[in-house]
């Protein structure tokens, strides 16, 4: 926990102007690793249960279109 609460305390002193990019480039690192995570999941079949419940559902009448 020492470097996490060492990065609050850096946070802490950055200008608005800083903490927009750092947002910005937070943003980004996070989506980037949930896509990453979620292709890993999807590779290794994690997500074929949920796939197969969906199609189901929608051939059994389940679902309507957006």
């Amino acid at each position: 926990m020492a470097k996490v609460e060492k990065l609050e305390r850096e946070i802490e002193k950055l200008s608005r102007d800083e903490l927009t990019v750092l947002r910005e480039w937070f943003r980004a690192y996070d989506s980037e690793a949930w896509d990453r995570q979620i292709e890993a999941d999807a590779r290794a079949g994690k997500l074929d249960k949920l796939a197969n419940q969906a199609v189901a559902d929608h051939e059994t009448g389940k679902s309507k279109e957006l």
